[in-house]
């Protein structure tokens, strides 16, 4: 059964993703509008577009996210550093690290729990929250259950299912199993597939307090027309 909600509820759900390699200043500029309007969680952008972002949502609740070690996590722990410490300074309030899936695969969990920490000081250090994403796709369930409990180890936030650029994304199954390898004071984000209001529902009844969208306009709208409301404002 799902909780009631509000519009206002699901929007802060959102972290609006600005990721796609191919999206222009203008794309920029049109995806920090439709988070304003929205009122969303936050957008969560490529580390060039940070300082835009920040500029573009001056005076919004409206957080900026900026992803590290991003879509592969395979970057050297000195380089996230770098790019986290970059980032903070150019006005994101939110990181989203990728783990080194092939040094998790490989079982080197010392290495994993190592590399998590770092991001996570430099930014707690300016509190800045870190969300880290396993990438889900690559791994068996053992695996994601230790990489949940390595992320809390280390001090995340938040645990994320995936990039959204892999081949594939959040599953309910991973969600909960996500849910259950944490404590209550980590997070669950849910990265790949809410592409509608019902999906953004589902990951909402089994723990995930943040999804990814690319649709934020069309799930915000969908959820203003089922309240009863022409249109958001």
């Amino acid at each position: 059964m799902v909780v009631d909600y509000t519009c206002q509820d699901i929007a802060k759900m959102i972290d609006h993703s600005l990721l796609r390699p191919d999206l222009t200043d203008e794309d920029i500029v049109r995806g920090c509008e439709i988070a304003r309007k929205y009122n969303v969680a936050s957008v969560c952008c490529r580390p060039s577009d940070v300082a835009l972002a920040r500029k573009l949502l001056e005076g919004s609740e409206v957080k900026v996210g900026a992803v590290v070690g991003f879509p592969h996590g395979a970057h050297k722990t000195e380089t996230k550093v770098f790019e986290a410490e970059q980032a903070i300074r150019d006005g994101a309030e939110e990181i989203d690290m990728v783990i080194h899936i092939g040094k998790l695969r490989s079982r080197d969990f010392e290495y994993v729990k190592r590399d998590i920490q770092a991001v996570v000081e430099v930014a707690h250090r300016h509190g800045v929250i870190v969300k880290v994403i396993l990438e889900n796709c690559y791994l068996t369930d053992e695996l994601k259950r230790i990489g949940c409990r390595l992320a809390e180890e280390a001090g995340a936030d938040f645990v994320k299912t995936s990039t959204g650029f892999g081949p594939g994304g959040a599953t309910i199954e991973d969600l909960i199993l996500m849910r259950q390898s944490v404590s209550p004071k980590v997070q669950v984000k849910a990265a790949g597939g809410v592409r509608d209001l019902d999906a953004a529902l589902k990951v909402r009844e089994v723990g995930a307090t943040r999804f990814g969208a690319t649709r934020t306009e069309e799930i915000m709208e969908e959820c203003y027309r089922r309240k009863g409301k022409e249109e958001c404002c």
